[in-house]
């Protein structure tokens, strides 16, 4: 399996780590603080992960998972990525991000502020819309009843292809969500959004880390995506 590099390992990074190399792919993995914060990571995850620099992640296969803070994605220099697929988790969260004008302002979505940070990358948005938690415990083999689809948006019709192939290998199905464009469907409070995957999607919202997993399938997640209404990004403060 060609090696894959994880920017971030941060919960949802070691989450795809985990499911990368139980399936047989090879992973780098970095983080901002250097390999050596890496180690109980990469002895966890196995012979087939290593840990290295950003630099080294990017250079590590063509797909590369961007799994870091928004403002620290487009602090990474623009070239990292050059020529790269890339599977960007990121979400806008304001208590943590801070306020980000365009992005209030809806002119650009979230991953658009990626791509337009990367622009010799190719970004296909994914993984950002389900709890790090639900990643592993929704993950089953391909032809499962019982597999779960996440959501997928991006500019790229290749870049979408490579990344479905991936996500299939670490135990999902995948719906084309558009473009990055309309990638707002199953970001912050949209209806495809981290509740659609909890057993009980009345569950209080301080109480969504501990509620089990539940299966979604292809259909209910477009039916989600389809009547999703445009959350005001500008009135959000978490």
């Amino acid at each position: 399996m060609p090696t894959l590099g994880i920017i971030g390992s941060g919960n949802i990074g070691a989450a795809i780590a985990r499911l990368a190399t139980a399936a047989g792919t090879p992973v780098v993995v970095a983080n901002s603080r250097g390999p050596e914060t890496l180690t109980d990571l990469v002895a966890e995850l196995g012979p087939l992960a290593t840990a290295g620099t950003v630099e080294q992640a990017a250079d590590a296969g063509e797909i590369v998972v961007l799994s870091v803070p928004l403002t620290a994605a487009t602090t990474l220099p623009a070239a990292l990525l050059e020529g790269k697929t890339v599977v960007d988790t990121s979400n806008y969260y304001p208590f943590r991000d801070g306020r980000i004008p365009v992005l209030d302002a809806e002119e650009l979505t979230t991953s658009e502020l990626v791509q337009r940070h990367f622009t010799g990358a190719r970004l296909a948005k994914a993984f950002n819309n389900i709890l790090a938690d639900h990643i592993p415990a929704l993950a089953r083999p391909a032809g499962s009843p019982d597999r779960t689809a996440l959501p997928m948006a991006g500019n790229d019709a290749g870049a979408k292809t490579q990344v479905a192939a991936l996500i299939d290998r670490l135990g999902f199905d995948t719906l084309d969500a558009g473009t990055l464009t309309e990638s707002w469907r199953f970001e912050p409070e949209a209806a495809a959004y981290t509740r659609l995957y909890l057993a009980d999607p009345d569950t209080p919202a301080e109480q969504m880390l501990e509620t089990p997993a539940a299966p979604v399938t292809a259909a209910r997640l477009a039916s989600a995506l389809e009547g999703a209404q445009r959350v005001r990004v500008a009135k959000r403060t978490f």
